[in-house]
């Protein structure tokens, strides 16, 4: 059963969007970058960010078998970030059905179970 790792992913997905949300009532991602560009702290931050998206970039590119994919992908998780990986996984728990395991997610789309 998938049920904790759904529970988590759902719970980062709707974290990031209510911190997203709130930050952009505050003020624009523009006017914010400006005003933090000068710290060190705030692009050593950004960059382990995106270098963190890209790790999981990388086993998604592995797992899906259309560069269309792999494209799609690429640009939803530098653009929304955790709010895209948090979907990208539910997506692939909820496609592995009630039965499916977990493991599942380490295959490549469309490889069977190798035999025991």
């Amino acid at each position: 059963m998938h049920w904790p790792a759904r529970l988590f992913f759902v719970g980062a997905l709707v974290l990031m969007l209510w911190v997203t949300i709130s930050a952009s009532l505050d003020r624009g991602v523009f006017v914010a970058l400006e005003a933090l560009w000068p710290d060190l702290w705030f692009r050593a931050t950004l960059a382990d960010a995106y270098c963190a998206f890209l790790t999981v970039y990388v086993w998604v590119a592995w797992r899906e078998r259309t560069y269309l994919a792999r494209l799609l992908w690429l640009l939803v998780f530098l653009g929304l970030g955790s709010i895209g990986i948090a979907s990208y996984v539910l997506i692939e728990l909820f496609r592995l059905g009630p039965s499916g395991a977990v493991a599942g997610l380490m295959r490549r789309r469309g490889e069977q179970d190798l035999p025991a």
